[in-house]
């Protein structure tokens, strides 16, 4: 292993995202009930413009009002971009008047790490202007082709910095991709289209300690579709993907929560490695198959998530 080794930012369960526009208080209840690990409460692109300042209203009201926390909701804010007028408004009414009941920041559209050194150093401030008593995460959505040519750069910019989530439908915008579905296959590519972005902004998300967050699948109606986008990104080290529906958080917790019979080989791993370790030896066999000291790393993955989600 390398001398340098970054540190893991705060472990969060993050299986679900749950997305809700702020311009839509009916749905706040909801999404508290919902089965999601994490709510994002929408000010950016689920809100029109003319009702911006309401959903800021919203957003803070609701803050204050439910326990978010106390229901085991990482709870979450979407601000503006940061070319917006709107950014300045968003993290200072929020984070000034709901900062001390909010654990994240997910900032849109990062394209450079001065995008993320402009929000952490106004989140100083305030917090501690105001006394709140713990550090805001901040999480980032690479959703441009600078953003994704910057994305090293990006996860190295803030000790705050805790996810980076991909979001397809700007990220196709922005590379003027021949597709207008969100987060769904063309059939005129073979194959996953999304898979090297993905890869590459995964890549840097653990090499910098940070969570891999896939983003949403826009066709509500189409479990299937879903399941699969969700599976294929699990396979590369994806840990969860947005609902942009109530529907779809169900789907997210199934594909990543991971399955009994996993769990219990993952245990059978680190049991049998520990047994080899008493006798001296490196590796050992199990069900046939050798195992080594990367076999109890994929493992401990495994068992780590499990646990995580039991305490849940």
């Amino acid at each position: 292993m390398s001398h340098t080794r970054h540190e893991p930012a705060r472990a969060r369960l993050q299986r679900s995202e749950l997305a809700v526009p702020g311009s839509n208080p009916a749905m706040f209840a909801k999404a508290l009930e919902s089965e999601a690990d994490v709510v994002f409460l929408d000010l950016e692109d689920a809100v029109a413009p003319g009702d911006k300042e309401q959903a800021r209203r919203n957003v803070i009201q609701t803050l204050l009002e439910l326990d978010w926390r106390g229901r085991g909701k990482t709870i979450c804010v979407r601000l503006n971009g940061i070319d917006t007028h709107y950014f300045y408004r968003d993290v200072v009414d929020v984070i000034e008047q709901a900062g001390h009941r909010l654990d994240t920041v997910l900032i849109p559209k990062v394209g450079v790490p001065a995008d993320v050194y402009l929000t952490d150093a106004l989140l100083t401030q305030i917090e501690i202007a105001k006394g709140i008593p713990h550090r805001i995460g901040i999480d980032v959505l690479i959703e441009t082709a600078l953003g994704m040519a910057n994305v090293e750069a990006i996860a190295q910019s803030s000790t705050r910095l805790e996810a980076m989530h991909f979001g397809v439908a700007d990220y196709a915008a922005s590379c003027r991709a021949r597709t207008t579905n969100i987060g769904g296959l063309n059939p005129d590519y073979p194959g996953d289209q999304w898979h090297a972005a993905l890869s590459r902004m995964i890549v840097a998300c653990r090499a910098y300690g940070l969570r891999a967050i896939d983003g949403p699948f826009g066709d509500f109606k189409d479990a299937d579709g879903f399941r699969l986008a969700a599976r294929r990104g699990a396979a590369l080290g994806i840990e969860g993907k947005w609902a942009i529906h109530p529907s779809q958080v169900g789907l997210a917790n199934e594909v990543f929560t991971p399955p009994p019979a996993e769990v219990e080989r993952a245990r059978r791993i680190l049991t049998a490695l520990d047994e080899a370790a008493r006798e001296g030896r490196g590796a050992a066999q199990l069900d046939g198959r050798m195992i080594d000291a990367a076999s109890a790393r994929m493992a401990q993955n495994i068992v780590g998530t499990a646990e995580a989600i039991s305490a849940k």
